[in-house]
């Protein structure tokens, strides 16, 4: 079966995300969606372009919509391809509130339509083997996660952008959070932060350095740290460790390259698992880049249709993973911690 699909949004993941069906055997793009109403890339020129999503969504009429626009357009498209009789993919994060992600989960759920939001460190092996390599360890854990980018010119600009709806540590903590509750497998039921306005250029109630500790019900508890901006450090800006009772695992290639290089976000290298009694070198020689993730993640969108795949957890963890990070932000801006109270049972309701 060819899945028709439409792309919203061009950006690096969108187009990353069309060159994925566009060699993809089982899809076929029937629409580009362009703020602008033009596309850069070259392979991707033959396709319809429109400047209105829902413009294209009438005349398209797909069965599948990829949503990579930016975070405050998600709930409302998603919910709009979704009553059309599309299946969506969205990148994360899922939503900018708790109460449109859950909105967007229920409205998958009455209609039957697959959603799979973009979790890329769920399609890379090497995170896959790390989880793995933790959970082996036993809890409860200690998590120190962090991403730091130094971003200059056209890269400090759409961070610029992003900034203004959404901050760092929850643009990009999503995917290390949802990294935590995948090894705990335990309920959130703290979170402090605090966070720095580091930059003239940017809104005065927003800031581009932030982090935050989050604690589990099982004792388990985690850091994450994110900062955007020409003053960020190279220094430790990736730094991924696992830690439980029994030893820890550690990426050992995180801090090599720019902090910008977006391939450099979801490499790993190796591993290095330590036990009291001995250390353990996994080697993990080539790791997919960055377009073999989008490609992986696609392939895993028309498969979920095809195959009618129970996305029930998938969506269950996007949303306590933003409400994680939704719950630092809010901490950071009130100066108090913030107590969860949302349950993967009360989200699936």
């Amino acid at each position: 079966m060819t899945v028709r699909v439409l792309i919203a949004g061009l950006g690096n993941m969108g187009a990353s995300h069309a060159l994925a069906h566009h060699n993809h055997p089982d899809a076929q793009i029937v629409g580009l969606v362009s703020r602008s109403g033009t596309v850069a890339h070259a392979d991707l020129r033959q396709y319809p372009v429109f400047s209105d999503f829902h413009q294209a969504l009438a005349d398209t009429k797909p069965d599948l919509v990829v949503i990579a626009t930016y975070t405050e357009t998600h709930a409302d498209y998603a919910i709009a391809a979704m009553e059309a009789g599309a299946h969506v993919f969205v990148e994360k994060p899922l939503a900018m509130t708790v109460e449109d992600a859950s909105r967007t989960v229920a409205k998958a759920q009455a209609t039957g339509c697959k959603l799979v939001v973009g979790y890329i460190l769920r399609h890379h092996p090497s995170w896959v083997r790390l989880i793995q390599e933790a959970r082996n360890l036993g809890g409860p854990f200690v998590f120190r996660m962090n991403l730091n980018q130094q971003s200059t010119g056209a890269e400090w600009e759409t961070h610029k952008a992003l900034m203004q709806t959404t901050s760092p540590i929850v643009d990009c903590g999503v995917h290390y959070v949802d990294v935590m509750c995948q090894i705990t497998d335990a309920t959130p039921v703290r979170v402090h932060g605090m966070g720095l306005r580091l930059s003239d250029e940017i809104d005065p109630n927003m800031y581009n350095y932030g982090q935050f500790q989050v604690i589990f019900a099982d004792g388990s508890i985690g850091w994450y740290e994110a900062g955007w901006g020409p003053m960020m450090s190279e220094t430790a800006f990736f730094v991924k460790d696992v830690v439980s009772p029994n030893g820890s695992v550690s990426i050992t290639d995180g801090n090599k390259g720019a902090s910008a290089d977006v391939d450099g976000h979801t490499a790993v290298g190796g591993l290095l698992v330590h036990r009291p009694e001995g250390d353990r070198l996994i080697d993990l020689p080539d790791e997919p880049g960055h377009q073999d993730l989008c490609d992986a993640e696609q392939a895993f969108m028309l498969r979920a249709i095809a195959e009618d795949i129970d996305l029930a957890r998938h969506m269950n963890d996007a949303v306590q993973s933003l409400a994680i990070c939704l719950a630092a932000d809010q901490s950071i801006r009130s100066g108090q911690p913030v107590e969860l109270t949302t349950t993967r049972e009360e989200i699936s309701q």
